[in-house]
């Protein structure tokens, strides 16, 4: 991969910063030319870096997707698998809940949105939440037949009905503890 000159280094920073901020304030949707402007460089320096929507969310998101990532690979040595499936859920559902856009761009994703492009986001969860979710169903702490597919669409469709709540993630999380139950019921 060829090394990039200075300026394009700090374009392409300054453009992650304001997609960034304008994601956080108007949702994945935000406009990519007001984004430029905002960045002082035009719309094709922007298309240069980020050739996609998709791409550009990719990589507004990736540092917290990495987190989960890392979150789900840490949790999947632990003794109790309901335990560290439930951790996991519970990270994933506050970060889609509390970071504007995500969980949109994960619907869009899965949803096979043809403007989405490749289910970056998505599959990246979904590899790292998958030995979890085998685990929990191999110590039978999961209702058969739950996939980590099935999870992941519960948590986007929970931050969705809990973005304009006053309190989206305590509501998220509130929601999720409602739904856990159904998929996973606490042993007696």
């Amino acid at each position: 991969m060829p090394v990039q000159r200075a300026d394009a280094r700090r374009n392409y920073a300054l453009l992650l910063t304001v997609a960034k901020e304008a994601i956080a304030e108007y949702g994945p949707d935000a406009s990519l030319e007001q984004m430029a402007r905002t960045a002082g460089v035009g719309s094709a320096t922007l298309r240069r870096h980020f050739p996609s929507r998709q791409a550009l969310l990719e990589a507004v998101f990736r540092e917290q997707i990495d987190s989960l990532c890392a979150l789900a690979r840490d949790l999947t040595a632990g003794p109790d698998t309901r335990a560290a499936l439930l951790e996991w859920l519970s990270a994933v559902t506050a970060a889609t809940a509390t970071i504007r856009g995500l969980a949109i761009a994960l619907t869009r994703e899965r949803a096979g949105d043809p403007d989405a492009g490749e289910p970056c986001c998505t599959a990246q969860l979904t590899e790292a939440g998958a030995p979890l979710v085998r685990r929990a169903a191999g110590a039978g702490a999961l209702t058969p037949g739950v996939t980590i597919t099935d999870l992941l669409t519960l948590i986007t469709g929970i931050a969705l009905a809990s973005e304009h709540h006053p309190r989206p993630a305590a509501e998220a999380q509130r929601l999720l503890g409602l739904a856990v139950n159904g998929v996973s019921p606490p042993r007696e």
